[in-house]
């Protein structure tokens, strides 16, 4: 019965940090972290693109979460030494928005990227 009487605070402190929220746990290290006056954090920005290479083909799907408008362009890279690498033409993907990106090369595909530039 003592043992029960010498745990029950401790038990009730855990219990009560467990059940906090995640922000006020994390507010201390939000506080050590905070940037000197006169530096800004820099807006989020880019889209997200998962890029597909089949066969010759290739696909890039890019998704802009954030609320400035991405300028994405896909670059394809040929295997082939005569084969011609392509610079896609620029496309807006804006706030909320997927955009579809392809391209292609004769013969096999060596690498494909995107690039983004702000809108």
């Amino acid at each position: 019965m003592r043992l029960f009487r010498s745990l029950a605070p401790v038990t009730a402190a855990v219990a009560l940090v467990l059940c906090l929220p995640y922000e006020a746990l994390s507010h201390a290290r939000v506080e050590r972290t905070e940037r000197p006056e006169g530096t800004e954090r820099p807006e989020p920005f880019g889209a997200e693109c998962r890029t597909i290479v089949r066969g010759s083909h290739v696909v890039a799907y890019c998704h802009n979460p954030y609320a400035e408008t991405d300028r994405v362009r896909l670059h394809i890279e040929c295997d082939r030494w005569w084969d011609l690498d392509t610079d896609g033409a620029p496309a807006d993907a804006g706030p909320a928005m997927t955009v579809r990106l392809s391209g292609r090369c004769w013969k096999e595909v060596r690498s494909a990227w995107v690039s983004h530039q702000k809108g």
